[in-house]
């Protein structure tokens, strides 16, 4: 990552446009950036620092890190690290609970009821009394599903719950650890739907507070915690010290101490950083280097075997083909 060098510039480029400004404003706009500056170097500084950093490079940038508009696998990366789900998926594809314990289906099947956990904290924020995360509750649930299908959001994820749920009070907090969905007609897959990154958990205070800007001001209950992003550069987490989820052994999850994102937009010099191991993981391989990468089978080449570790996963996907048919008469 080039903190300092990227900052440099914009501050050298900035500078030499204002020179015309007068002794004071000059004065006040180069303080402004000097801080800036500042602080992507602390940033910069304080991950370095880190012992247990996951690097990875993001070709496509992402656009927006609110849950809603989670519509890329970029974004849907960048937003499993802040946020949780009421379930999520196993790595063999089996919906298992999450910020949800358990629930429990009416005969009818028309009423979802979910238990949640009691000990999920949102993180440490200054949205939040005292700047410190507070507890997640169905309410908040309620809210996140409510957003995610208001028209005036305008979220790509609204078809979840779209002619599926109840018109009037689809989504209703019992008591601070008790959610009910109520449908309009049975719909088994919801449950697995429901990990979809679209349906993460907010907190109603982030929202209200940076409207718009919540884009790039994420706050959720998950593992990492946002803490710096200049927007084709880099993006940073930390984190989250307090994050809910243990392991078998009852030790505190995450064990990776933060996350760092570059933004460089060309597979050769992404797999440059690669081999020089400033990236930690690749995600695909361009076509004019897989040859020289992988044989014909897809296994790695004997000169790469010690210096590569090939992951293949099962993920869920869904091509859609579009066929354009004539008109007999042409």
């Amino acid at each position: 990552m080039k903190f300092l060098e990227s900052h440099n510039f914009v501050f050298l480029t900035l500078s030499l446009q204002f020179l015309t400004l007068t002794t004071k404003n000059l004065f006040y706009f180069l303080f402004i950036t000097l801080l800036l500056s500042l602080s992507g170097i602390s940033c910069r500084q304080s991950i370095q620092d880190e012992k247990n950093v996951f690097r990875y490079n993001q070709l496509d940038g992402i656009e927006t890190l609110d849950p809603a508009f989670a519509k890329s696998l970029s974004i849907m990366w960048a937003v499993k690290f802040v946020y949780n789900t009421l379930v999520e998926v196993d790595s063999q594809l089996h919906i298992q609970p999450s910020l949800a314990k358990n629930w429990d289906l009416s005969s009818d099947g028309l009423t979802y009821t979910f238990h949640l956990r009691t000990d999920v904290f949102f993180h440490n924020n200054p949205i939040f009394p005292n700047g410190k995360g507070r507890k997640m509750t169905a309410s908040d649930v309620v809210y996140s599903f409510n957003r995610l299908i208001d028209p005036q959001t305008a979220s790509a994820g609204a078809w979840i719950f779209n002619d599926r749920v109840a018109d009037n009070e689809p989504f209703k907090a019992l008591n601070d650890s008790t959610l009910v969905i109520r449908l309009i007609r049975p719909f088994k897959p919801l449950p697995e739907i429901l990990s979809m990154p679209y349906c993460s958990i907010i907190p109603h205070e982030a929202v209200e507070n940076w409207g718009k800007d919540f884009r790039n001001h994420p706050c959720g209950t998950g593992p990492f915690v946002f803490t710096f992003w200049d927007e084709g550069v880099s993006l940073i987490f930390h984190k989250n010290p307090n994050y809910w989820e243990r392991d078998d052994q009852n030790d505190r999850l995450p064990y990776l101490d933060g996350i760092a994102v570059s933004f460089n937009d060309t597979r050769a010099i992404e797999f440059l950083k690669f081999q020089q191991k400033e990236l930690d993981f690749m995600n695909g391989i361009d076509g004019s280097m897989q040859d020289l990468v992988l044989t014909k089978k897809g296994t790695l080449r004997e000169e790469f075997s010690s210096q590569i570790n090939l992951k293949k996963q099962t993920y869920l996907n869904t091509e859609y083909l579009g066929i354009q048919m004539a008109n007999s008469s042409d």
